[in-house]
C-alpha cells in the first residue's frame, strides 16, 4: 500500500513563497499521475497541478504562473513551489497519487495524503 507524506506548510504574508512536498513510500512502486490538491474551510476540495511520470503538467487556472509543479521519480518526491501566494489560497493542501504498480502487480484506486496547512495572511 501506498503511504504519501507531506511537509512544508506553514503561515506566510501575501506575496510570499512556499514550498510543498511529498515523499511516496514504499519506493519500488511507479505511480504515473501524481498531484497537488486543497480544500479550504467550507469548500469542497480541487485540483491544484498534477504531473505524469513524463513530466505533463497540468495546472488550475487559479494557480498558472504561480504554482509549478516537480517530481523526481528515483526518489519518489513531489514538490509544489508556491509564489506570489494569496489569502485565497490558505488551504489544507493534499498529495495525490493515482493507480500504481509494484512487483508486477497494478493497483488501482487513489492514494492521499495527511494534508499540510498553508495559511497566507494578508
Amino acid at each position: 500500500q501506498v503511504q504519501l507524506v507531506e511537509s512544508g506548510g506553514g503561515l506566510v504574508q501575501a506575496g510570499g513563497s512556499l514550498r510543498l512536498s511529498c515523499v511516496a513510500s514504499p519506493t519500488d512502486i511507479r505511480c504515473d499521475v501524481m498531484g497537488w490538491y486543497r480544500q479550504a474551510p467550507g469548500k469542497r476540495r480541487e485540483l491544484v497541478a498534477t504531473i505524469t511520470g513524463g513530466e505533463s503538467t497540468n495546472y488550475a487556472d487559479s494557480v498558472k504562473g504561480r504554482f509549478t509543479i516537480s517530481r523526481d521519480n528515483f526518489k519518489k518526491t513531489m514538490f509544489l513551489q508556491m509564489n506570489s501566494l494569496k489569502p485565497e489560497d490558505t488551504a489544507v493542501y493534499y498529495c495525490y497519487a493515482g493507480p500504481y504498480s509494484r512487483g508486477g502487480y497494478s493497483y488501482t484506486g487513489d492514494t492521499w495524503g495527511q494534508g499540510t496547512q498553508v495559511t497566507v495572511s494578508s
